[in-house]
């Protein structure tokens, strides 16, 4: 009897010891943050005129504690608003025209990212700061048309590089800067035709996520 208790001790120890390291190897939870087109520390980012867009959405991590190396992956909704930039010839007088018309847009998009925290002594388990870089896919859920000349792509790649902060082993606040891939937006038929496109997304982004 004594030996079937001792054996039930150790497998739920075992049992709960396996639960709170899968605790810290794999989390979830909520993310959401804003989209900025330009980033300068200070008040400013958050200023109506800077802002591009919000986002939200699920964030999942898979971390291993000792060496603190992992990824996080996320599904995220984002309305942004893009700065696209064309230019073009005046067909009057031949002049090169350039203009620029802010468009809002609707993704779904899937970031993953390689993550390094890097530990801290003492204050580790208050806040720890991390790096992380990795592609991220976005998919266009609104309406393709811009113009009669123009229209959004409907996938759009970018890389993506940031920094961040982890506070009380729980909450996590980061920046990052997603670098386009490819242009987002096409040109149709020979409507505009002589005209070219700065249509690569290019954006900041400022998240907070809480994972369980």
């Amino acid at each position: 009897m004594k030996s079937l208790k001792s054996v039930l001790i150790a497998v739920i120890a075992v049992m709960a010891c396996s639960i709170s390291v899968n605790a810290q190897i794999f989390r979830w939870g909520p993310r959401l943050g804003v989209e900025v087109n330009k980033m300068s520390f200070n008040s400013n980012v958050f200023d109506s005129n800077n802002r591009a867009g919000f986002t939200g959405g699920l964030m999942a991590e898979i971390n291993v504690p000792v060496i603190g190396l992992g990824f996080d992956l996320s599904v995220m909704y984002v309305h942004r608003v893009n700065n696209a930039s064309t230019t073009g010839t005046n067909p009057d007088d031949q002049t090169l025209v350039e203009s620029s018309r802010f468009k809002n847009r609707d993704y779904i998009e899937i970031p993953l990212n390689l993550k390094y925290k890097i530990g801290l002594p003492v204050v580790g388990k208050i806040i720890t700061p991390y790096v992380f870089t990795g592609p991220s896919f976005s998919f266009l859920t609104s309406k393709k048309e811009i113009s009669q000349a123009f229209e959004n792509k409907s996938f759009d790649v970018a890389w993506n590089f940031g920094i961040g902060l982890q506070l009380i082993n729980h909450l996590q606040v980061s920046a990052s800067y997603g670098l386009g891939l490819n242009n987002s937006i096409k040109k149709l038929s020979t409507i505009a035709q002589g005209t070219e496109i700065d249509g690569k997304n290019k954006y900041w982004t400022v998240t907070a996520a809480w994972l369980f």
